[in-house]
Formats: structure tokens, sequence, C-alpha cells
């Protein structure tokens, strides 16, 4: 007689006792139906209430969100640069520039677009491209401007250029304005195309889990129930600015809800299935399953709720926002699947197994059945040199690619997958413009250390040479006004810059300086020069400068990321071991649960810096990458070991902890596999969005959940549990105990 084979109970178990309990379940499952799908119509509405700026990612205490708050009290219309690029192989034709000129004055026309600060048409010093400045408006007297809006503005300039144009002419958008509404239609197939893909793929491995033509319907819908209800509750607390919503937000709730919600189904109804074996009442082996798979479920739910909920001490925005968001979908999804799925199930009948329908034959003790008992097997016999190969594979995995992964960031061309007609433009436009011109950095400073500030910033390395490149703002409406009248501007000859008329007037003592830089906005050349800007005009005694513009939110927005991953995942490890060591009421297997589990997320960034560098050819990661894998993993690969261990110690009551190790690993193995491939499928979906990001983050937690399910959950945790014995259970009751 073998481990797996002891302590088999052949006997008729009890009925479980129904009560108060089962009917407020009954209660909730109804009004979870009634909600769930009248909050589906706010899953298309979300796009309304998205923030996809730097802006909305930063913390209020940045230095360029100071000084973006104070540059907004010399103007009332607040405005993100772009340009409009026209553009041939040979020399701009006498026709083309009439064209042009008639292009400028459409847009001009077109609402949303700030023709105040259009500046006149930049030709190339080639003859063969244009360049017309087109700022959009963002904000306008206290009020943000939508990214739906934005994007709706943009195509209409684009269509009124292009209308104007010659035919031949190339006609692309460029800077800031065109590569942020390019990363706002990246997410335009959101509702559709990533949800599609991600049910298909959902419903394509349930049929093969299942085996069934009806089954799959069941997880599935009330996945779409919880996908609906947690719409709902994002759309109300985003539109109240309670919580930031981004389109990366949005695409990560919706394969949550849909990976994590399939996960919680199959081993609910794994469950259900293996009572259905032991008890002639569908209702009493649903009462059953459920009440034997809640402490997994619940345990595995909070753990993830709070890993997320960890990312509010984030200081970007963005990962504040993304905390809440992913736990309210986490939430709606347990309580989905603890009270809908259960009631639908139990109602329903075993005719949902078709054509393997369970019937009473006391087969209940599947741990000596199929491959995965001869699998548990074969662990318990060579537990030792089990856990060190796996242990051993995971440090190689590491070290194949730990050291080309480069999170150093990407530049907005290299945010995209695919190269959007922004990106194209304003290659054009580096290729034949001064790429710094159009998104200046912008410097608040004391009105009377103005000038001293401003020879700092002129003297530093990576500013633009020449006249005009360090300038007092130019007051747009005085322009305005200058140009009706049909008066010249004059100008400062040798400064280039326009005449202290046409200049903002100070604010409390306060003016704005505006820096041209020689290298593009979102290079790593133009953030050194902000560093370095930083540096020179902070050492001007009495001028309190301070440096933004959209180069100084980039910079900033990385070093929140770098400091938010830095504190965050210390603190996930923290509420992580908490959580198992309430749950196994151990202290030993918890440390083990998380040391494996972070080997198993070392090793899928090794593998993921090889991948990134040598088969996708990204350039690079978000610095927030890391941070994303890991919460991600480790709150979701820890599931998969909760689900596990669970199990193991229930059987380790009945049967001793080596017993119950391999009993558990067997019973569990099938449906945690199976959570494991769906889970790691609805991730590796987010690649069907053009955005490296995404698709970095959808590689991440695919692999390294499936090296969780198949290496980690299978053979290091099992073996290394099978190997220490009972005092895996130290200090409780259960390490003095068995065998």
């Amino acid at each position: 007689m073998t481990d797996l084979d002891a302590g088999a109970d052949p006997a008729p178990p009890p009925a479980p006792h129904r009560g108060w309990p089962v009917v407020a379940l009954v209660a909730v499952a109804i009004l979870v139906l009634l909600v769930g799908g009248a909050g589906g119509a706010y899953q298309g509405k979300l796009a309304e209430v998205q923030k996809n700026d730097n802006a909305s990612f930063l913390p209020g205490s940045a230095e360029s969100t100071l000084a973006a708050n104070e540059a907004a009290e010399f103007v009332t219309v607040q405005t993100i640069p772009g340009f409009v690029v026209f553009h041939r192989d040979g020399p701009l034709t006498d026709q083309d520039r009439a064209s042009i000129a008639r292009a400028a004055a459409a847009v001009a026309g077109v609402d949303g677009v700030d023709a105040t600060g259009m500046t006149p048409t930049q030709y190339s010093t080639d003859g063969t491209t244009a360049a017309l400045y087109v700022p959009l408006v963002a904000k306008s007297n206290g009020a943000d401007v939508s990214g739906d809006r934005l994007a709706d503005t943009e195509q209409q300039v684009m269509d009124a250029a292009k209308a104007a144009a010659t035919a031949d002419l190339e006609v692309l958008p460029a800077g800031p304005g065109g590569l942020l509404v390019a990363f706002i239609d990246a997410f335009e197939g959101l509702d559709s195309t990533l949800l599609l893909a991600a049910v298909l793929v959902v419903i394509a491995i349930l049929l093969v889990v299942y085996r069934s033509p009806v089954l799959w319907f069941f997880p599935l819908l009330s996945a779409g129930l919880a996908l609906g209800l947690s719409s709902m509750l994002v759309y109300f607390l985003a539109k109240a600015d309670v919580l930031t919503l981004t389109g990366q937000s949005q695409g990560i709730l919706m394969v949550l809800v849909l990976g994590a919600g399939t996960d919680y189904a199959l081993l609910l109804i794994a469950r259900y299935r293996e009572e259905l074996h032991r008890y002639p009442s569908r209702f009493d082996a649903m009462i059953r399953a459920w009440r034997e798979s809640a402490p997994a479920i619940t345990a595995s739910a909070v753990t993830v709720v709070l890993g997320l909920l960890c990312l509010g001490f984030s200081e970007l925005n963005s990962n504040k926002g993304l905390g809440p968001v992913a736990a309210i979908g986490i939430g709606c999804t347990y309580l989905v699947m603890m009270t809908f799925l259960p009631v639908f199930l139990a109602l329903a009948g075993r005719w949902v197994f078709w054509p393997r329908i369970p019937r009473v034959d006391r087969a209940a003790d599947l741990a000596t059945h199929g491959m995965w008992g001869r699998i548990a097997a074969a662990v318990g016999r060579r537990d030792r040199p089990a856990w060190i190969g796996a242990t051993a594979l995971l440090v190689i995995l590491c070290a194949v690619g730990i050291g080309s992964l480069n999170t150093g960031g990407l530049t907005s061309s290299e945010n995209f997958t695919n190269t959007p007609d922004a990106v194209a433009g304003q290659r054009i436009y580096d290729e034949h413009f001064d790429p710094g011109t159009g998104a200046p950095a912008v410097i608040v400073t004391n009105a009377d250390a103005v000038d001293a500030v401003m020879a700092a910033a002129a003297a530093t390395p990576g500013v633009a040479p020449g006249p005009g490149s360090v300038c007092l703002q130019i007051d747009y409406t005085k322009l305005a006004q200058l140009a009706k009248l049909g008066t010249g501007t004059g100008g400062d000859a040798r400064t280039g810059c326009p005449p202290d008329l046409l200049t903002v007037a100070p604010i409390d003592g306060r003016t704005i300086v505006n820096v041209t830089l020689a290298d593009a906005y979102d290079s790593p050349e133009a953030m050194d020069t902000v560093h370095r800007l930083r540096d020179a005009v902070h050492a001007v005694p009495g001028a309190d400068a301070l440096v933004g513009g959209n180069t100084a939110a980039t910079v900033d927005v990385k070093a929140a990321s770098v400091r938010d991953r830095n504190v965050i995942i210390p603190i996930v490890l923290v509420v992580i071991f908490v959580v198992l060591a309430l749950l196994l009421r151990a202290l030993l297997a918890p440390v083990i649960l998380i040391a494996t589990v972070v080997l198993s997320f070392a090793a899928t960034l090794g593998v993921c810096g090889f991948f990134f560098a040598h088969v996708f050819h990204f350039a690079g990661a978000d610095p927030a990458f890391p941070l994303f894998a890991f919460v991600f993993l480790v709150a979701l690969g820890i599931d998969y070991n909760i689900f596990l261990m669970t199990r193991v110690r229930e059987e380790t009551h009945r049967h001793g902890t080596r017993s119950g190790v391999l009993r558990g690993l067997a019973v569990t193995g099938g449906v945690i596999t199976s959570a494991g491939i769906v889970l790691a499928a609805t991730f590796a979906v987010l690649g069907v969005l053009p955005l490296v990001f995404l698709a970095e983050v959808g590689f991440a937690v695919a692999f390294g959940v499936l090296l969780d399910t198949i290496i980690v959950r299978s053979v290091l945790v099992p073996a290394l549990a099978h190997d220490i014995g009972r005092r895996i259970w130290w200090p409780s009751a259960l390490s003095r105990s068995g065998h």
C-alpha cells in the first residue's frame, strides 16, 4: 500500500447541514445577477474616464507637477504641443506650399485647437518638409479635456490638413500631441479586440479541460457578470476622481477578472465534481464543495487583493489607481464565483458535465487515479533530487538573461509594437528640424532672479544653442491682439526672444522661462539635460526655480517608478507572508512558499531579459515593469501554492504530512494546471494591443504563471515539503504529530 492509497474511505458521507447561510447565498446570487448584468453597459463607458497623460500619473509633490500648477496661472488655456508634418521625397513645389498655407488656415479653425498658439509654418533647409505647430487644448478654464475628445480633435486636424494638401504630399502627425493621441487610440480595441481574444482563448481551453460542450458557459458567464459589476464600480469611482483609471489599468482589469474568475471556477467545479461522486443530492454536493473550496479561494482572493492594494503606497497616481481598480476586479470576481456560480451550477443539475456525467460511485478519492497520481508518486520517491533539480533550473533561467533586462525606459516612439502615423511623423520631423522644438522645458522662477536663471539655463549642456533657445514665456493673447492691429512684433535680434511687451507679466513675483532642448523631448539625452538643468537653476540664489515640461514629467515618472519598486515589493512580501501564516497556521511553510515564488520571479525576469532583447527586439522596458510583473506574478503565483497547500493540510490531518503532500498534489494537479494555463493565456492576450509595456507584462505573467504551475507547484514545493516532512508545519501542532 502506498501513501496515496492509505486511508481511502468508501463510506457514504452524512448530508451537510442546510440553513440560513444557503438562503443568504441564493439571495446574494440573485442580486449579483441583476447588478452584474446591468453593469455590463459600463464596460464600454470606461474610456470616458481614462487618463493617459504623464500629469495624471504624477503625484502632486513632483517638481514637474508643481511647475505645471504654477505655469497654469499664466494661461487660461493649457495645451499639448503637436505638429502636422508635410513631406515629399523631393523639394516642395509652389503648389505644395500654397496647399500647406490653406491647411494651416483650415487647422486653425478646428474646434479644440489653440489657434492663438499656432506659429508660422517651418520649412526644412533641404526644402522637402514643412511642419505646422498645432497645440491641442488640454485644459481650458480649469476643465480637463477627455482623451476621447483629444483624439477626436487630432483626427479633425489631420482630416483638415489632408483635405487641403496636394494629393501626393505625405501628411502625418508628430510631437507629444500626436503621440499621446496614438497612445489613446491604441486602447480603442479594448472593449472588442482584447475581450474577444481573451474569451475565445478561455473557451478553447475550457472545452479541452472539461471535455464538455456545455460546462464552459457557466464560468464564462460568471466572469462576464464579475466584469460588469467591477466596471460599474470603477466607472463611478473614476468619474468622482476617487481613483485614476488608465488604459493600461482597464486592459489589466479585463484579463485579471477573466483569468482569476476562471481559476476560482475551476477549483470550485473540480471539487463539486468530486463531491457528486459521493452525494446523491447535487445540492448537498455543492454545499460540501463550497465549504471545502472556500478557504483556498478566499485566501487566494485576499492575498491578491492585499497585494494589489499595496500599490497604494506608490507615488505614481497610475499605480495608485491600478491597485484599487484591480482589487475591485478580484473582489467582484470572488463575490460572483462564490455566490452566483455555485447556485447556478446546483440548480442546473448534473447534466452540465455531459457527456462525462458524475454518478454516485464512491470514486471521490481521486488521489489514486490518473496521471497526477503517478507524478505525485514519482515526486515522493525522489523528493530531494526533484527539488534540487527544480531549484537549479530556476537559477539557470535567471542567469540566462537577467543582465539583458534593460529597465531604463522607452521613448514615446519605442512604446509601440507597430508604427502608428505619429511615430512615422516624429521620425521625419526629427530628421529635418531641431528635435527639441515644440516641447520646451518650462522653468518657473522668481522674477527678480530671472536673468540669472536664464543665464544658467543657457549655459547648461544639452540646451539648444543659438538665439531663441532660452526666452520668457510669450503671452499669446497679447500676440493675437497685436496681429489684429497689423503691428509687427519686433523682437531682440541678439537673443532671438520676443520683446518684453509680448511676454507674460509676473504673478505674485513669479514668471516663466521656456528652454528649448537640443534633443527630442522624450530621448534619454533630453532627460539627462533636464537633470543638469535642474541642478543649474536650483543653484541660483533666491530663484526658487522649478523645472517642468514634457521631458521633466517623464523624468519624474521614471524616478517615481524606481522608488515605488523599491518600497512596494518588500511590503507585498510581508503582506503575503502574514496571509499564508494565518491560513496555514505555520511559519516555516510560508517562508518556503514565498522563497520559491520569488525564485520563480527571478527566473521569469531572466527569461524576459533574453526574449525582450534577442527575440522580440524591444528597445527596453519601462521602469515600472519589474513592479507590475512582481505584483501580478507573486500575488497570482502564490495562489497555486495556496490551492495546493490548503488541500495538503486538509489531507495531513487524516493521513500525515508526507502522504498528505502526495495526495494533495495528485488531487489538485489537474485543476491547478488547467487554472494556470487559463490565466497564462488570458494575460498573453495583452499582446494584441500595440503597446510594448502591455506586451511585456503579458509575456512575463504568462510565462511566470506557467513556470509556477508546472515547475514550482508541481515539483519544487511538493518535493521540498515531502523531504522536510512534518516540520514544514512548524510551530503548529501538526509539526509534532503524524509523519
